[in-house]
């Protein structure tokens, strides 16, 4: 998993709130098992009309917008099912990190676990970072993950909280295979000695 440490990108403002799994990446694209090739169908249902066209209103599919790696987003954000094909259709995107006032659970946890960084914050500072958005493509954000500091395009910044433990994975890397990978010494010395003690197994 690509390490996640700054982030210095453009912001596409989503006020919709209770944005589910099924309008992040609709079911009829959950037949694949692979992470890429899912981004071209993000938000399908909302980015084109019945015959494949982009609707051009779409905020992703607006100039300013289209090589967005944050997205500011009503509350709620990933509710219905918990498709893990939500975050990857986001990071095959491009897009990096989604700030909400809340998030489902089980979205949440899967962000992390895909290399997307989800930022809980109050209200007010949600519309702030939404108005600053709402600038275009010359407005770019900076997220800083070791320092949980959001800096708008206009120098303010906003700290973050954000769990230890799913801060350590981002910033190294690790999904949970890497964090298995990182015990594989000692995983390799129990085998050898069941090996040696249970040499029928």
């Amino acid at each position: 998993m690509e390490k996640f440490q700054k982030l210095s990108g453009i912001a596409a403002p989503m006020p919709l709130v209770n944005i589910d799994t099924d309008m992040i990446i609709p079911k009829v694209f959950l037949k694949t098992i692979k992470r890429s090739g899912l981004g071209v169908n993000l938000f399908d249902e909302m980015r084109y009309d019945r015959q494949g066209n982009e609707i051009p209103d779409f905020v992703l599919n607006k100039p300013q917008y289209r090589d967005a790696q944050i997205l500011v987003a009503g509350d709620n954000f990933g509710c219905g099912s918990s498709r893990e094909h939500a975050p990857w259709a986001i990071a095959d995107f491009g897009i990096k990190c989604v700030i909400s006032t809340s998030f489902a659970d089980i979205f949440f946890n899967n962000c992390f676990k895909n290399g997307i960084l989800p930022i809980v914050l109050p209200q007010e500072q949600v519309d702030l970072l939404m108005k600053d958005a709402e600038k275009g493509a010359n407005a770019r954000m900076e997220v800083d993950l070791e320092d949980q500091t959001i800096t708008t395009s206009d120098g303010e910044v906003i700290k973050f909280d954000v769990d230890a433990f799913k801060k350590h994975c981002l910033l190294n890397g690790l999904d949970d295979i890497g964090l298995t990978m990182e015990k594989a010494t000692a995983i390799d010395a129990y085998e050898e000695r069941a090996k040696q003690s249970f040499p029928w197994a």
